[in-house]
């Protein structure tokens, strides 16, 4: 079974035969078959040549790459296997169309504002008071399918979130002082955590996407940009309140994660080694978690509805089944 690979320290990764080897600083080797590597996340230093990548190449093997802070930089993305002229042609209609595609925007955020609202709920029926923000969601839910444009919806959005945020300092057990959202930099520990975990669950549906025959760069919600796979933003704002703000508010209320884990004279922008380690383990340890599907009658793992998620929107691309972003249900 193909499993993903997170390497966080410095050293050479290598072709050796049939076989990715890595070198270690303190020159310890690990052989690691190439039919196991479903993809790579490299959060260290990392020595490599060109006969590794077309080796990762050729086992359609993508490469994340994370900086000293943890922070999301990019990724070495496979030439696409799975190539399809007619979806590729009706992925950019759906993008030109502005009713087309302010149809598949409102229906990424109408998910992803349902889970959101689902974790308050699982919170609020736990003992953590968090009823005003569900309200002020609830209502401003319901503007999401009557805007009129991409920045109206994004502004709806973003008001939704603001709520949101606005619940976690009493969600989270520890003395947490979360205002608000910043990123580039973000200037607490919170905010450190969310972009490491965003970037987490980014590369994770890039994986996905790069499995079925979606272009990765058309998208509907965020604008497509030079040198950045803004589909993958889209589809990850359904996943972010699955699995990458319940995995922080899991482990900083077990205290797995805690002041400490960060750099203080860096204002808490640097997570440790271990931290960051903890947090990658988590998240995989969830991907790997199986949920009951009703509309499927089987088990399915968390990575797996990513691809589900894909194929719904093939499938809306095509004009075989209109488009219903996954919104929890338990």
């Amino acid at each position: 079974m193909k499993r993903s690979y997170y390497i966080y320290n410095n050293g050479e990764i290598h072709r050796k035969d049939n076989t990715l080897q890595f070198t270690n600083s303190e020159n310890v080797t690990r052989d690691i078959p190439i039919e196991q590597v479903e993809d790579i996340y490299i959060m260290s230093e990392m020595t490599f040549n060109t006969k590794f990548i077309t080796f990762a190449s050729k086992y359609q093997i993508p490469i994340h790459f994370f900086n000293y802070y943890s922070f999301y930089t990019g990724s070495f993305y496979p030439k696409e296997a799975l190539l399809a002229g007619n979806l590729l042609v009706k992925q950019v209609r759906h993008y030109e169309d502005n009713k087309k595609r302010l149809f598949i925007a409102r229906k990424f955020i109408d998910a992803a504002a349902a889970n959101i609202y689902r974790n308050l709920r699982y919170y609020n029926g736990r003992g953590k008071n968090v009823e005003k923000p569900m309200k002020e969601i609830e209502s401003l839910r319901k503007k999401i399918l009557k805007t009129e444009s991409i920045n109206e919806l994004m502004g709806v959005e973003g008001n939704i979130r603001k709520q949101y945020y606005s619940a976690w300092n009493t969600i989270v057990n520890q003395q947490i002082n979360f205002e608000k959202r910043v990123k580039n930099p973000p200037d607490n520990m919170i905010n450190t955590m969310i972009s490491f975990v965003n970037g987490l669950v980014y590369t994770r549906v890039l994986g996905e996407i790069y499995r079925t025959q979606l272009n990765p760069t058309i998208s509907y919600l965020h604008e497509p940009g030079v040198r950045r796979f803004s589909l993958s933003l889209d589809l990850a704002e359904v996943f972010k309140p699955i699995l990458g703000d319940r995995i922080i508010f899991s482990l900083l209320n077990k205290n797995q994660i805690t002041p400490s884990c960060f750099t203080k004279d860096l204002n808490y922008l640097h997570l440790t080694k271990d931290a960051s380690r903890t947090i990658s383990m988590k998240f995989d340890e969830m991907l790997k978690t199986t949920i009951y599907h009703k509309e499927l009658s089987k088990d399915v793992t968390y990575q797996h509805l990513i691809r589900l998620e894909c194929y719904k929107l093939i499938k809306h691309i095509m004009d075989e089944k209109e488009y219903e972003g996954f919104k929890i249900w338990w």
